[in-house]
């Protein structure tokens, strides 16, 4: 009797863990809306918000030196957006940044932190955007006065996610492969953000309808003296320690969706950079 009480008792657990496991749709809704943030680019951003109806049709365009990007359409619309290329070949202009067509994306896409993600996640993206409501919307293409590389790297071969439970090991993964964190919160080299030489050192100034915002630093240097509440807060909310509003391009709609345990691990990890 004890045996079947308890085998019973592991059939219930079971179910119940299963029954709370994310699908890979969920899972992909998840990063979308917080950390991966790939509305705050391929969502027209508005003083009140972004477009909800233009929901990732593209239509941004983010000038810079010798640069105008016009950010694409990735609904799953079949005309205008990406509703005709399959699983594979958005994972390979996710990671490698090269569309079907062969052609090579450019910045500010960030690719070379994208081919750190894990198979998981970007299957799971992928999942997420292939469901998406279809939004008709043409872009058109970015110009590039400097030329792009043939490729952005090998290809990228199997990739698995750190471990949850080594908190600082995530929350790099966090913040480097999904979230990006660490192009604009690095000094620009003449390649781009200096993510090798001087990562997280800040620096980098963003212009648009709010001015020009500067990205800080995320090492001891700054950080050093802010509470984990503190910096939790300025990710969410956009609310510096002194209480200071802090300004775009950083996706603080989005971050704000970031689960507890994620931005604990974004925290962990900050601790360990000097």
């Amino acid at each position: 009797m004890k045996w079947t009480l308890a085998f019973a008792a592991a059939i219930i657990a079971a179910g119940s863990a299963s029954a709370m496991a994310e699908t890979s749709v969920e899972r992909g809704a998840y990063l979308m809306k917080s950390i991966v943030a790939c509305g705050n680019c391929h969502t027209v951003q508005t003083p009140n918000g972004p477009l909800a109806d233009r929901d990732l049709a593209g239509g941004m365009e983010i000038p810079d030196e010798g640069m105008v990007a016009r950010v694409p359409n990735i609904t799953s619309d079949k005309e205008t957006g990406i509703g005709k290329w399959t699983e594979a070949q958005i994972i390979l202009a996710i990671r490698e940044g090269k569309r079907p067509d062969g052609s090579i994306i450019g910045p500010p896409m960030p690719i070379g932190q994208y081919r750190k993600m894990a198979d998981e996640d970007v299957k799971a993206i992928v999942a997420y955007l292939q469901q998406t409501k279809p939004v008709a919307g043409k872009v058109a293409a970015s110009e590039y006065k400097f030329p792009l590389p043939p490729a952005y790297g090998p290809p990228v071969g199997k990739v698995e996610a750190p471990s949850r439970s080594d908190k600082a090991a995530y929350g790099r993964y966090l913040v480097t492969a999904l979230g990006h964190c660490i192009e604009c919160h690095s000094p620009m080299g003449a390649h781009g953000p200096d993510t090798e030489g001087k990562p997280f050192q800040g620096g980098a100034v963003f212009k648009g309808p709010w001015g020009a915002s500067v990205a800080p630093a995320l090492n001891a240097s700054h950080l050093g003296s802010w509470s984990d509440d503190e910096i939790k807060r300025a990710i969410t909310t956009g609310v510096s320690k002194d209480g200071r509003r802090l300004t775009p391009p950083m996706g603080f709609g989005y971050y704000k969706n970031m689960a507890a345990a994620d931005l604990d691990s974004i925290v962990a990890y900050l601790r360990t950079l000097k």
